[in-house]
């Protein structure tokens, strides 16, 4: 395994083209026989499998990857949210030559189908009509499961976020247990992880020349099983590995050896003779041979030791993030009964060359014409939507990003995305000159990087800019000042809206790049993420201080106002999330009190797969730091009344919480905030039936059973506001 560097690694468009290039491109990558007859097809080389709708545009997963293969020459089907109650469904295309692709979608088919409450959901914005129960749970591995039903003899690959996330043994909140590598579950042939466009290319035509599938293993961001570890390889146990301190602390590269001074230099005439006193030792450093890290791998807990120790499992989750820099991450392995699974090293990031590649393909920027014209909500949200990057090096605890995309930013081209704008001026139904989003994971990241490779690909800190922008990043935001104002000037662009989640801390170190946002990118709100006020909370996620929030929102209004317009904030925050006592969601509720927020939309902490949040919540345990059985202990809120509870201080404002937050209030000794003035966080009463309120919602909140009006009264004048509650309100 190279160490990384994009000179090693092949670049994806220059592989020669598998014979079946002389088809052509499709219109749309076919989903039924009649269209395989209609291109001449007598079959598919590979046959992708989905949870979603199928959209022929880059932002979902299976139109990308398609595209992608069909670029390197291969006839690709599509089948997509096929019927998994019997293999049928998935022999609608016939018996592919090379491999089924698999994947449960765009998001964690767990994800999708449940909420933080683990209560099913009603809809769902990946099918047509957002119709429900359209993928079954752990789509993956029933997915599989009916492949290999179909076709027993054709290899499985699985990949996208649900199988990259449950890559190593994992905790599954959906059903409160450590579960198994999903590799071992859907007995599938090799498991590709992060954003696989290498890796894929590569199995690909490897698999095409006849290699079978299980001599692949040194492709990178690949993972596979085997029975043990190959001659020539250094294993190293993770908990010989970690080593108490911070986590982005170097490992030192010399030993120290003690000695007399006198004895030392009489032994060696060329070393010279140090003048010290009589009895004093001399330090002698000796370095090291370089270690090969190529041929190292780390062994992680077994699954069964995981499975029963949460403290094990954290330190797991900790050593895994550890090793997550393609420019020095060594290979993993962690034991499952008598197999091994087995993961290579991250991939190596695209360049941006290849980013262009990629999006560039000819996709149809619509949906499959099988759906007529059903709504599919995903599609309506990001169909007048480009995506410029991908990557987060913000390494939020309670978030995935970083660990499915990578720490490195990989950026496209300037005139990659101006071409796709004019593209949907010019293809997209419905186009009225608005681009919703020009952004990606993280909108202000774009071509922002390290500002040495060196230092980039030795580095082992979990986030470039916790707990502050590392002085190494470059923060010049001038390249994403230049797109936008070329990407406005373009004919027919009314206007460029910022959608995608802005990281605030690090836009403050432009003040013109935040100019040109509000004042030019901005319709009207902006949606931000602080995700809480209290330090104790934001250190376990790895989110900045409300200082940074206080100084973005300064820079908001002072060029919202020059700007002569009337913006507003609307800040993200997330309640129940480990690390968070009663205490905190308070002084959160307190703090929205005091800037007038009344916020609709309230996130409850949900633990994802290979999250390092998910560690702490299983734990109890906070892997930021080494990980011991004596390690402080972080509060989790998990039980339900407790999470309902830090759910309703975030809406401090809707009647139907007002009885579980005074009864809150007592018990934390803090009925002084319960009353009728403006100074309290809520009334001491309940409205009747007659006295109803709207809530920010637009619903209408009525109690139960009439209150008796001598007890209750009227409702005073300062919540007569209420009505117009589904405003938000300005910050002052």
């Amino acid at each position: 395994m190279e160490v990384y560097t994009n000179n090693l690694a092949k670049p994806i468009h220059t592989y020669r083209p598998y014979w079946a290039k002389r088809f052509g491109t499709a219109k749309m990558l076919p989903m039924t026989r009649a269209e395989m007859d209609a291109l001449g097809w007598d079959s598919c080389d590979i046959i992708l499998v989905t949870g979603d709708a199928y959209i022929d545009h880059p932002s979902f997963g299976m139109a990308l990857v398609g595209r992608l293969l069909e670029a390197q020459g291969f006839r690709v089907g599509i089948i997509a949210q096929p019927d998994w109650q019997n293999a049928s469904a998935f022999k609608a295309l016939g018996k592919p030559n090379l491999y089924f692709g698999i994947t449960a979608g765009n998001m964690d088919s767990m994800v999708n189908r449940y909420t933080a409450d683990r209560k099913i959901r009603s809809d769902d914005a990946y099918t047509p009509d957002a119709a429900p129960n359209k993928r079954p749970d752990r789509a993956v591995l029933v997915y599989s499961q009916r492949c290999r039903e179909a076709y027993s003899n054709v290899p499985l690959v699985v990949g996208s976020i649900e199988a990259s996330l449950r890559r190593i043994a994992h905790y599954d909140y959906w059903s409160d247990k450590v579960r198994r590598s999903i590799l071992v579950d859907s007995k599938a042939d090799i498991l590709l992880y992060g954003n696989a466009e290498r890796a894929l290319v590569e199995l690909s035509h490897r698999i095409a020349k006849g290699e079978k599938v299980a001599d692949i293993q040194d492709i990178r961001g690949t993972a596979f099983l085997r029975k043990q570890i190959p001659e020539g390889w250094d294993e190293i146990e993770s908990t010989k590995l970690d080593r108490p301190g911070a986590i982005d602390k170097p490992v030192d590269p010399y030993e120290m050896k003690m000695g007399k001074a006198d004895a030392s230099c009489a032994t060696d005439e060329s070393k010279p003779k140090l003048d010290l006193p009589e009895g004093t030792k001399a330090i002698e450093i000796v370095r090291k041979p370089k270690a090969d890290r190529s041929k190292q791998v780390v062994r992680l807990p077994d699954y069964e030791e995981v499975s029963k120790d949460p403290i094990l499992y954290a330190h797991a989750s900790r050593v895994l993030h550890l090793e997550a820099n393609p420019g020095n991450a060594r290979a993993l392995v962690q034991k499952h009964g008598d197999r091994e699974v087995w993961l290579n090293p991250p991939p190596i990031p695209l360049t941006t060359k290849e980013m262009d590649y990629v999006y560039d393909m000819p996709y149809a920027r619509a949906p499959h014409p099988i759906y007529k014209n059903a709504k599919i909500p995903a599609w309506e949200m990001i169909r007048f939507s480009v995506n410029i990057m991908r990557g987060c090096f913000g390494g939020c605890t309670f978030c995935s990003i970083t660990e499915h995309e990578g720490r490195i930013i990989q950026s496209r081209s300037e005139e990659s995305i101006l071409k796709e704008v004019e593209e949907i001026r010019d293809k997209v139904d419905g186009f009225t000159g608005v681009i919703s989003d020009l952004g990606g994971p993280t909108a202000n990241m774009y071509r922002i990087a390290c500002k040495s490779e060196k230092i980039e690909q030795s580095c082992r800190k979990l986030s470039c800019v916790y707990p502050g922008i590392c002085e190494n990043l470059n923060t010049d935001h001038s390249a994403l000042i230049q797109l936008y104002r070329k990407a406005r000037a373009i004919k027919g662009v009314k206007k460029i809206l910022v959608s995608s989640g802005l990281r605030y801390d690090l836009a403050v170190k432009s003040p013109e790049y935040v100019k040109e946002l509000v004042q030019h990118h901005v319709g009207g709100y902006l949606k931000i993420a602080p995700e809480h006020s209290e330090e104790n909370v934001l250190s376990k996620m790895m989110k900045p201080g409300m200082g940074a929030y206080d100084e973005f929102k300064a820079m908001f209004e002072k060029f919202s106002a020059e700007a002569g317009k009337k913006q507003y904030l609307i800040p993200y925050f997330i309640a129940a999330h480990p690390g968070t006592t009663d205490e905190d969601m308070l002084n959160l509720a307190l703090w929205l009190k005091k800037y007038d927020f009344r916020l609709d939309q309230v996130q409850n902490f949900t633990p994802t797969p290979m999250a390092m949040a998910t560690a702490m919540y299983h734990s109890g345990k906070n892997p930021l730091r080494k990980v011991t059985a004596d390690s402080d202990d972080v509060p989790i809120p998990k039980a339900a009344g407790v999470r309902k509870l830090h759910k309703a201080f975030i809406r401090y404002h809707d009647p139907a919480n007002w009885p579980i937050l005074r009864e809150a209030l007592k018990k934390m000794g803090r009925e002084d905030l319960i009353g009728n003035s403006k100074k309290h966080l809520v009334p001491a009463f309940q409205p009747a039936v007659m006295g109803a309120i709207r809530q920010s919602d637009g619903s209408v909140f009525k109690s139960n059973k009439p209150a008796p009006a001598k007890k209750y009264g009227s409702l005073p004048k300062s919540f007569n506001n209420m009505k117009n509650a589904a405003r938000p309100a300005r910050v002052k």
